[in-house]
């Protein structure tokens, strides 16, 4: 099968050698795994006029399924009749032959492959020199691969360079011109927690087709995160089961959505300095087989990410109760993170609310921190009426500057009544 592309500008160059007859031949063929074949039943009722005749023919016909003739999908495989589509993140193979049609012996054949894309030009030849001839009837062959990572028009440029017995120099080449389709659309979102954590989204379309067994789409994390994929069901064995079944197929047109949690390395935890505005959180990796396991691969560049602003100081929550019990003192542990680039002498007030009261000491120092250290401290509450309850009332006064932070609606509690009596 012999792949023919439009003609270009570059034609132009080989209008001389075009009128030449040329001793050798080329001719290039893509290399793609087959097809199964696919035929069309027709089928009536017994009472209608053909009667059982569409079914005795689909029977004698070879191409389809013995005992399930009415099917589409048939039992035989079909070569590509077309050069076909080419996505992103596939590899490209193709066949290169050079004959010799003359009566001549040629010597000095060289035959270089080049793929022009619209930012490269890549050499994909599997050898740079020349072979000393070539006899009558006799070819060379060469198989090219290439993993297509741009979109766009792609020229495939075969060109071919021989000496006739008369010491003739002739060139001739030919281009081949193909599209590179964008097979998946990948979007993604992120979402903040209270803590440190990032929660990643990815959406996954297949925006091609024909269907895809997706075989692997992980995320690789930055040297400064810890990543754990949240698409497992937990179950008996360590890895769980996929959440999207055994047997993972992405239809044309379908979305798949994967969720992944992103924690920050103790290391860089510790240093509040480091996760401040755009940081870098990864790259998805996307691995799928198509058709009969034709593998692509596609890596997302770089993710990024905006940091929440904390402002100066930073107030988080390290330990916190779910459920507490009315007019019963609970612990609650507070981290406090100095957020800009000078040390602070802090103050921790305490204000209490209708519902929740503070237990301690009001007002008192908390000592000096450095800039992007941070202070662990334990405090203790009680909460006097039942519900859903926000803990609110502290504040932070720097004695350096005299600027007071506020903290309120830090976090809730659900205050709940030990006893069993009417009166509670």
């Amino acid at each position: 099968m012999q792949v023919k592309g439009p003609a270009t500008a570059a034609d132009k160059m080989d209008v001389n050698q075009a009128k030449q007859e040329h001793l050798l031949a080329l001719k290039v063929m893509r290399l793609t795994k087959p097809t199964l074949f696919t035929n069309m039943p027709v089928t009536c009722e017994d009472r209608d006029l053909p009667g059982d005749l569409f079914l005795r023919l689909m029977k004698d016909d070879p191409s389809t399924v013995k005992g399930a003739e009415t099917l589409i999908l048939g039992e035989m495989l079909t070569l590509p009749q077309n050069f076909g589509n080419i996505f992103l993140g596939e590899t490209f193979s193709s066949y290169i032959s050079v004959h010799n049609d003359s009566s001549q012996v040629v010597k000095d054949i060289l035959v270089k492959a080049d793929l022009q894309t619209s930012s490269q030009r890549l050499n994909l030849s599997a050898s740079n020199s020349a072979v000393s001839e070539l006899k009558p009837e006799c070819c060379i062959d060469d198989v090219i691969h290439h993993e297509v990572k741009e979109i766009g028009t792609h020229i495939l440029v075969c060109a071919v360079s021989y000496t006739t017995q008369t010491g003739e120099k002739l060139y001739f080449r030919k281009f081949f011109k193909f599209q590179v389709l964008k097979p998946l659309d990948v979007k993604t979102k992120f979402y903040n927690a209270e803590t440190d954590e990032v929660f990643l989204e990815a959406q996954i379309q297949n925006i091609t087709t024909s269907p895809m067994f997706m075989e692997k789409v992980s995320l690789e994390p930055s040297m400064i995160y810890n990543v754990t994929e949240l698409n497992n069901v937990a179950s008996g064995d360590e890895s769980g089961e996929s959440t999207f079944g055994k047997m993972s197929y992405l239809q044309p047109l379908d979305t798949r959505q994967y969720l992944y949690c992103l924690k920050p390395k103790p290391e860089f935890a510790e240093k509040a300095g480091v996760i401040k505005g755009v940081t870098v959180i990864g790259k998805l990796d996307i691995v799928w087989k198509t058709n009969l396991g034709e593998r692509g691969r596609l890596q997302t560049s770089q993710l990024q990410r905006m940091a929440p602003g904390y402002g100066d100081v930073r107030l988080s929550l390290e330990f916190i109760p779910d459920t507490v019990d009315l007019e019963e003192p609970f612990d609650i542990t507070c981290k406090i993170t100095n957020c800009s680039e000078r040390t602070m002498d802090l103050l921790l007030e305490m204000c209490n609310t209708r519902s929740v009261h503070w237990c301690g000491v009001s007002g008192r120092q908390l000592g000096k921190l450095s800039p992007s250290a941070s202070l662990s401290i334990p405090l203790k509450l009680l909460a006097s009426v039942q519900g859903l309850q926000s803990i609110s009332g502290l504040r932070l006064t720097d004695t350096f500057l005299k600027r007071t932070y506020e903290y309120d609606d830090i976090a809730q509690v659900c205050v709940v009544c030990p006893y069993t009596s009417p009166e509670c």
